[in-house]
């Protein structure tokens, strides 16, 4: 069966979206749906109004641990067959969740497109996402501006970065390597929190664009595959089989689940999931 478990809804932390009213009051509570990696920013009172936005952001900080705060990194597939409007919304909404949970835990984010190789990237946002303040409240009312001026640069700089990939060629195994590298430099204690955003559809080294495989043929290529040794990392895979065209049949997106969950594993994270879906928005 594919794997179609929204983006917004893994790992331990997750708590039911709810959208409920207190009728003898006439007050809105904002539906929070909290994960240990990604946030849907939505309030039964209306997205973005202050008040429910700040309620937000206290529940994801409730999520937070102190002792290893996160150290988030996205990485998006530039490559030709993902290539369409809708794709980058969804992709853009579910990074726009990344940067408010790292911000709401003063973690550190890394945002990057890529393509045909380790080599073949492009960073989007790199730095720190440590909001001031001498209380809890006052830094995360400080989160709202800076996811935007984030997201700002993100989405300023995305298609650019987009239009100098290579389009033809996609290694995403091989960004599992940059991931290590980059929470060596990060060091201690932060944790790894992988993102990302692909069709699945790798052609470089293994190509998975030929046709479709059956689990066990899929975890054998993942086998053979060189993967980083990632300890207490949190791997997301998101967008598997969502493609501008035609979408592919089920049983491919089913071997690309299984390929990405075998190398998951094999790198030793805590937290593996490979999902077809960005996020729950409009659900």
């Amino acid at each position: 069966m594919i794997t179609t478990l929204p983006i917004v809804h893994v790992v331990n932390e997750v708590k039911q979206h709810r959208d409920a009213r207190l009728a003898s009051k006439r007050r809105c509570k904002p539906a929070v749906a909290v994960v240990a990696a990604l946030v849907a920013v939505l309030a039964a009172c209306g997205v973005g109004s202050p008040r429910g936005e700040l309620g937000e952001n206290q529940q994801i900080l409730k999520t937070c641990d102190a002792a290893t705060p996160p150290a988030s990194l996205v990485e998006v597939d530039g490559t030709g067959s993902s290539a369409s409007d809708q794709i980058t919304a969804e992709r853009m909404t579910a990074i726009e969740s990344v940067v408010r949970r790292t911000a709401v835990c003063s973690g550190v984010l890394r945002v990057l497109v890529f393509s045909s190789s380790s080599a073949a990237t492009v960073p989007l946002f790199d730095g720190p996402l440590h909001p001031d303040g001498a209380t809890d409240n006052a830094r995360l009312k400080r989160v709202p501006k800076l996811v935007e001026d984030v997201m700002t640069q993100i989405k300023k700089t995305y298609s650019p970065a987009v239009a100098g990939l290579d389009q033809g060629g996609s290694d995403i195994t091989a960004q599992y390597r940059l991931a290590s590298e980059w929470i060596a430099q990060v060091g201690a204690p932060a944790r790894l929190h992988l993102y990302v955003l692909t069709d699945g559809f790798q052609n470089i080294g293994v190509d998975l664009s030929a046709g479709p495989l059956s689990k066990a043929e899929a975890m054998a290529l993942a086998s053979q595959a060189v993967m980083p040794k990632l300890p207490g990392a949190s791997i997301i895979v998101a967008g598997l089989g969502k493609v501008a065209g035609a979408p592919p049949r089920s049983d491919v997106v089913e071997g690309l689940v299984a390929y990405y969950d075998t190398l998951c594993k094999r790198s030793g994270a805590a937290t593996c999931v490979s999902v077809t879906d960005y996020s729950t928005e409009g659900r």
